[in-house]
């Protein structure tokens, strides 16, 4: 087996930056989406959302460059053009979402496609003794998931 210089599996490597790519190209999309409803929210519950909305995307904008810099760390290059992106990623576009419900349930849904690919970026990180990825990995699901109920509460009402 050869390794890379931090000592895992060259091939299983490769493949795991394969696959932070996928996820780094939904992120982006997810960030873009929080971008647009913090701009273009409406409604009774503006001032809450936008700033519920602008909270998650600047943490949103952190992830994307820990996923990119996780990416680097394995030997890869990180996807960088909206091209790229726009190729590779499966989390919906929201486009001229204004309304809360909808802006909500935006949020919900790209955050489910997000753990979808995670938790098979979990399951490969492990199979390659990829602690670093593995944790970053657990760290996002747990985030999300409360998240995902946190919102699901929400738009229950």
């Amino acid at each position: 087996m050869k390794t890379n210089k931090i000592g895992l599996d060259q091939e299983k490597s490769v493949a795991l930056s394969k696959d932070l790519n996928t996820l780094l190209a939904n992120f982006q999309q997810y960030y873009l989406n929080l971008r647009g409803v913090h701009w273009n929210i409406k409604g009774k519950r503006f001032f809450d959302l936008h700033e519920k909305f602008e909270e998650l995307y600047v943490d949103a904008n952190l992830k994307v460059d820990e996923i990119a810099e996780r990416i680097l760390t394995l030997g890869g290059t990180p996807l960088h053009t909206f091209e790229d992106y726009t190729n590779a990623a499966k989390v919906p576009v929201g486009k001229d979402v204004t309304k809360d419900v909808e802006a909500v349930q935006l949020i919900v849904d790209s955050l489910s496609e997000l753990l979808t690919i995670e938790r098979e970026i979990l399951d490969a990180s492990d199979d390659a003794n990829d602690e670093g990825t593995n944790a970053m990995m657990s760290d996002l699901i747990t985030e999300q998931e409360k998240t995902v109920w946190m919102f699901t509460a929400w738009l229950s009402e």
